[in-house]
């Protein structure tokens, strides 16, 4: 169980992973953006009120808002949710319009778009890249050394010398690959394909469990199989290397993202498992108690996070004003007005009603609603 790190350094902690990567996947938008010609209004980190700023030679506002859960860049011309010419742009000089958003053509919109989130991911494959080059790579091969007894892995015919090839059709090159799968499949039926002997074969093995339980008493079923590695193969990475260890483990995280997400949508993982902001904070000053590598790689894993859920097809993100970047490509002409509108309107009711669950998921983890529960009988 982590030690509790205070509420300061949570606090602390939050802003130190939000305010940083709101800032590179906003500035992303604004250096495409500025090297396409289009003018940027204002440059904002937070909501609400603006706590300071200063205004630069550009005309740019460069400001922070008291609410420090997100951010913007609002370029000139972009004065609707869906970002749709109006009549207040159309009435703009010629030379003052060409500088606007909207006139720039759709695929220069949609790499100023696109470049929030490559820049958040761009970001983590430095981190992860550092990380590689300083503590290696494992390469500790996937070969069953020691069973425990009575383990899903004993249960299900594996054997000490097994060499695990994949689990459901997904290839195992290493032991942390084999951990990595297993972690979120608790209690679940699982084809390997092994290699014993020399021959190839294919076993049925149900997962087991493993309860976690964090400080406030939440449990976690996490799946394991029961066996244990070889000694442990570190190899040094070069700065060559490097780039490509840190496209690959970014591959890996995201594919776990990909996954855990479509358990959830299939209800193989409860609902209550998604977490928002306030468990965001509670996981950050758990992290920075840890130590400082630790602290690092998670704001490295929640920029994968971000720029991850910014491409997904929902309106009010980025990968929704992509998609309808792509069907103005594929058309020639922008999809409606009010079509667009229309769209917009749900996707933020959609993303509202989002935050209020995992709000809820938030506070009902830390025991809030018991607590009241008590307070009130």
């Amino acid at each position: 169980m982590t030690e509790n790190p205070g509420i300061l350094l949570t606090i602390l902690a939050f802003v130190l992973v939000i305010g940083p990567l709101v800032f590179i996947h906003e500035l992303g938008h604004y250096f495409v953006g500025r090297w396409f010609g289009v003018h940027a209004e204002a440059f904002s980190i937070g909501f609400g009120r603006e706590i300071f700023g200063w205004t630069d030679r550009r005309g740019t506002r460069w400001k922070v808002g008291w609410m420090p859960l997100g951010g913007y860049v609002r370029f000139a011309g972009d004065m609707s949710p869906a970002s749709e010419p109006t009549e207040e742009w159309k009435a703009l000089p010629l030379g003052e319009r060409s500088r606007t958003f909207q006139a720039k053509p759709v695929w220069q919109r949609a790499l100023i778009v696109l470049a929030g989130p490559v820049t958040n991911f761009l970001f983590a494959l430095i981190v992860l890249a550092g990380f590689a080059m300083a503590y290696g790579q494992s390469q500790t091969p996937p070969v069953v050394e020691r069973l425990v007894a009575g383990s899903a892995a004993e249960k299900g015919g594996l054997r000490i010398g097994d060499r695990i090839a994949a689990i459901n059709g997904r290839g195992m090159e290493t032991f942390d690959d084999i951990a990595g799968f297993v972690l979120y499949r608790p209690d679940e039926l699982v084809q390997v394909d092994i290699v014993r002997g020399g021959v190839a074969q294919r076993v049925a093995i149900e997962t087991g469990v493993r309860i976690e339980k964090d400080r406030f008493g939440n449990a976690y079923r996490l799946g394991v199989l029961g066996i244990y590695s070889p000694q442990m193969v570190i190899l040094p990475v070069s700065v060559l290397e490097a780039p490509g260890v840190a496209v690959e483990r970014t591959g890996k995280i995201l594919t776990t993202m990909v996954d855990t997400l479509g358990q959830v949508i299939t209800g193989r993982r409860s609902a209550k498992e998604l977490g928002g902001p306030l468990k965001i904070a509670q996981v950050s000053g758990e992290q920075a108690n840890r130590g400082i590598e630790d602290f690092i790689f998670f704001v490295a894993l929640i920029s994968i996070n971000l720029g991850f859920i910014n491409l997904l097809p929902v309106p009010m993100l980025d990968g929704g004003h992509l998609l309808f970047y792509a069907i103005e490509a594929i058309r020639r002409k922008p999809v409606g007005a009010a079509a667009q509108e229309w769209a917009f309107r749900s996707g933020l009711l959609v993303l509202l009603t989002l935050m209020i669950f995992v709000t809820f998921n938030d506070l009902s983890s830390f025991k809030v609603w018991e607590r009241l529960s008590g307070l009130i009988g």
